[in-house]
């Protein structure tokens, strides 16, 4: 049994594999959806259907439908797409802890940045930045704000710009990059969890009880998908940026981000701006 003293080796690998694998699944679903909102023809000869198209895969055609807003009933085998971004958190989650949180004294705690914190505060400062990141996001989605198409998005890259930059001051340079996309997924995840997963058992429960569907759940679940459909690129980069050490040894780490962030959710921005506007 030599490989019992490296069950944590284990452990980590496993959840290396299951969360590059459920983010697969997750990203995958994500990008489907959006694409095929954007591509699906407006279809106004059926009742009841709001934009339809026929799909080919792997020698085989499917017809694809989009309701406005729900069915009339309920399909018994309705199917969610949910946990795949759940268990993208969860398995982010114990890597966060088993890797950076319970070696934080090496791995994020740097006295040449800040030889004041200790390896507790940073955990907390770390836990703490992700739930008032979401807040503030949350609250702005909920705010007026949200009907400005230019104001919004530069409030929140100037916020993310200002969080980035303190992190920077906390953490060492490796860390205080990471703390940034982990940040970001975490958004992702508590959107699918606040808004979109509660939105859409809330139009299931509507169809079940036959009452009037409120059309505001489907637009405020697609609002937060389309949100982190944008930024999904720039997640992934983040993530992957610990095999691109040139990038956040800079002195100007946060600002190298900042730039990254704005290219990538620029591209995703033009490529759905594309396909709705080849569909017309």
């Amino acid at each position: 049994m030599e490989f019992l003293p490296d069950v944590s080796r284990w452990i980590q690998a496993l959840l290396r594999w299951g969360h590059v694998f459920f983010a697969i699944l997750w990203v995958g679903t994500s990008f489907t959806f959006n694409y095929l909102d954007n591509k699906l023809a407006k279809n106004s000869k059926e009742e009841g259907v709001e934009a339809s198209g026929i799909l080919q895969h792997s020698g085989y055609y499917y017809k694809l439908i989009r309701f406005q807003g729900a069915p009339r009933e309920t399909p018994k085998n309705l199917i969610i797409w949910k946990y795949t971004s759940y268990l993208t958190f969860l398995s982010g989650l114990g890597l966060l802890t088993m890797i950076y949180y319970m070696n934080a004294d090496i791995l994020m705690v740097d006295k040449r940045v800040n030889a004041n914190i200790t390896p507790l505060i940073a955990i907390l400062i770390s836990i703490s930045s992700i739930v008032v990141s979401w807040i503030i996001y949350d609250l702005i989605c909920k705010s007026k704000l949200k009907n400005y198409k230019t104001i919004f998005p530069v409030l929140l890259l100037i916020i993310g710009a200002v969080i980035s930059f303190g992190l920077t001051k906390i953490y060492g340079q490796r860390f205080a990059f990471l703390q940034v996309g982990i940040i970001l997924g975490s958004i992702m995840t508590m959107n699918v969890f606040f808004v979109v997963a509660p939105n859409g058992r809330k139009l299931a429960q509507a169809i079940s009880n036959q009452e009037k569907i409120d059309l505001n759940f489907s637009h405020k679940a697609k609002e937060r998908s389309v949100h982190n459909n944008i930024i999904t690129l720039s997640v992934l980069f983040i993530m992957l940026s610990g095999h691109s050490s040139f990038i956040w040894m800079s002195n100007y780490n946060w600002l190298i981000l900042v730039l990254l962030v704005i290219i990538f959710s620029l591209i995703q921005y033009y490529v759905n701006w594309k396909n709705k506007k080849d569909n017309n």
